[in-house]
């Protein structure tokens, strides 16, 4: 893969690859240096990269691999000298809102309040089902692209996001949530 190349793929995949790797690690810092992470990975092996693959997929298996690493040693520092939480988990802001929009302020704590409340619920589900919402509805991935990052067969894959999807329903309708 050549320069131009490399930057037209990180102009056009980067903000759903940077969305996916802040609701990996749940939280905005974390997730931002999840990016930068898996983008100078793929900038060391840029060479080896065809542009005619699925270079995205191969991005998305990249910060699953760095976070998962990342999650494993964090939990064997833990385990050896334990001390305060360094990675809180708490995902901060909103859709954007125009300026020349007409949501009132109460709209938009509420959204927020809102928004919060379901990173929550979707970070509280265990990976096998978090990791194939985040990608499908952050990185905006097909479920045959989710199926050959996370090697698993696209009915498993199907499975588990409506395993997922039920969950997050009884989870968002025992909460008082209609909509």
């Amino acid at each position: 893969m050549k320069d131009d190349e490399f930057e037209q793929f990180v102009l056009r995949y980067g903000k759903d690859i940077l969305r996916f790797c802040r609701m990996t690690a749940q939280d905005t810092e974390n997730g931002d240096e999840l990016y930068q992470e898996t983008m100078l990975k793929l900038l060391e092996k840029k060479r080896g990269l065809d542009s005619m693959q699925n270079i995205k997929s191969y991005a998305i298996s990249t910060s699953i691999y760095l976070w998962k690493n990342k999650k494993k040693k964090y939990a064997n520092r833990m385990r050896l000298a334990p001390t305060d939480s360094i990675e809180e988990m708490a995902e901060e802001g909103c859709p954007e809102v125009s300026a020349d929009s007409t949501v009132s302020p109460e709209q938009i704590v509420l959204q927020k309040k809102e928004a919060e409340m379901i990173r929550e619920i979707v970070a509280a589900l265990p990976e096998d089902y978090r990791l194939p919402i985040c990608l499908y509805y952050a990185a905006d991935m097909q479920i045959s692209e989710i199926a050959k990052v996370l090697r698993l067969p696209e009915n498993t894959v199907k499975t588990r996001m409506k395993t997922a999807k039920r969950r997050l329903k009884e989870k968002l309708e025992a909460m008082g949530y209609d909509r």
